[in-house]
């Protein structure tokens, strides 16, 4: 004997419809809730860092003033150029063009101060060489050897030496 197919009841089938309907429902009230909650969350996140950007440009605008390390009884004075040779070498040159600032005094006589400080620059530069100098850490060191030497040697008078130029060629 052929077994005959048993379709479902027509109750069976609308619950199952009606099943997937409530999937789909539930569904897309989720998908609504989601994108609501990211949507809102987007905006607070936008609104505090709009708030952070103004504070920082605001703060940047103002001006605040510094206090200068030059104030008082302080003059300059330019160095004539230094021309020399680097250390173990007759091709490479240097040129330095430089300033002092000092403090002003009546038993200081600027001239002197500025030929005895160039004098020592000279002296110095003799003894370096190329590889001494190169990039922007060697121009540092330079600069900060050269401010040391010229405080020693002048007992504080000097506050510092500022390079102006410098080539090597």
């Amino acid at each position: 004997m052929a077994k005959a197919l048993e379709l479902p009841a027509p109750s069976e089938r609308g619950s199952n419809r009606e099943g997937s309907w409530r999937w789909l429902m539930t569904l897309g009230v989720l998908t609504m809730l989601s994108a609501a909650i990211g949507g809102g969350f987007g905006l607070v996140m936008v609104s505090g860092i709009e708030k952070r950007v103004e504070e920082k440009y605001k703060a940047a605008n103002e001006k605040t003033e510094t206090a200068s390390p030059y104030t008082g009884n302080l003059a300059i004075k330019k160095l004539a150029p230094v021309v020399t040779n680097l250390a173990g070498s007759e091709s490479d040159w240097v040129r330095v063009e430089a300033s002092i600032v000092y403090k002003r005094g009546d038993d200081q006589n600027a001239d002197v101060m500025a030929g005895e400080t160039r004098q020592d620059i000279l002296a110095y530069i003799r003894t370096m060489s190329l590889a001494q100098i190169q990039g922007p850490s060697g121009l540092l060191h330079l600069r900060e050897d050269l401010n040391e030497r010229v405080r020693l040697r002048s007992n504080g008078v000097i506050q510092e030496l500022v390079l102006e130029t410098l080539v090597v060629q």
